[in-house]
């Protein structure tokens, strides 16, 4: 169900974030216990959700060490005093790498050339690195972020009830793969799994047709059903908010794309 005209173009704020030097201190002086490395990454990326989410933005754990925010909204000092919390209390320092663009592949490409420029991840001299430009406030518009909130179609009664955990987690992950894959080279967009059978896709103007494209290439590919909730905001958190209720709308009507036009701000 489409239900406003085209949107103006996005323009998306990107934040890459990087552990300094984490493959070689996992291993200095000896060997890291992995169940101690997984509560360390897992409480890190906690932590930052937190920190970044109390300024509306969005993050995604993408590889643990590496990991993708949505930060319309944050300046410069708002990305310093987040790095900063994480050195005061992690045995690990993290770099950041900040850049915009009218789709989030390309501001996320300019944001790890940034950081590759820094340095190398295992460079033991790069330390805390903050590089990048944010959007200046007179700049920000209401419509610059675009998130699409993808749900796969009656997973629990297909998959949940019906297979044991690991087999509807390879049905849940096929999914996901297919349409991460597809929206990122056809559509220039960034899908992150983001729990049970959720995936949030950060995505430039796409329109109706788009989305049906995307769930139709899974269909077929894969053979799972999806359908998504589209929102679009000033802020991750706004956009965020927006898909989440356009894909209640989906549940209760039976369509598999709905594109939210409201604001909760």
């Amino acid at each position: 169900m489409l239900r406003n005209e085209r949107w103006t173009v996005t323009n998306t704020q990107i934040t890459h974030i990087q552990i300094d030097n984490y493959g070689p201190w996992t291993v200095t002086p000896e060997p890291r216990r992995e169940v101690d490395l997984q509560t360390l990454q897992s409480r890190l990326y906690a932590d930052l959700a937190q920190l970044f989410g109390n300024r509306d933005g969005y993050i995604f754990f993408s590889r643990f060490d590496n990991m993708i925010a949505v930060t319309n909204g944050l300046d410069e000092a708002a990305h310093a005093l987040i790095q900063e919390s994480v050195g005061n209390r992690y045995p690990v320092t993290m770099s950041l790498s900040v850049a915009t663009g009218t789709t989030p592949v390309s501001a996320l490409g300019t944001a790890t050339e940034q950081l590759q420029e820094a340095g190398s991840a295992q460079d033991k001299g790069r330390r805390e690195v903050l590089r990048g430009q944010t959007i200046d406030e007179q700049f920000r518009k209401e419509t610059d972020v675009q998130l699409a909130h993808f749900d796969v179609d009656d997973a629990t009664e297909k998959y949940t009830d019906q297979l044991n955990e690991f087999d509807t987690f390879i049905q849940i992950e096929q999914g996901y793969a297919s349409l991460m894959k597809y929206m990122r080279e056809a559509h220039d967009s960034l899908s992150f799994f983001v729990g049970g059978d959720n995936v949030i896709a950060v995505c430039p103007d796409l329109d109706e047709a788009d989305y049906h494209d995307a769930i139709n290439h899974v269909r077929e590919e894969v053979d799972v059903e999806l359908k998504v909730g589209v929102g679009r905001g000033r802020t991750a958190a706004t956009a965020g908010m927006d898909a989440k209720h356009a894909l209640e709308t989906c549940r209760a009507t039976g369509e598999a794309v709905t594109i939210e036009t409201g604001t909760t701000e």
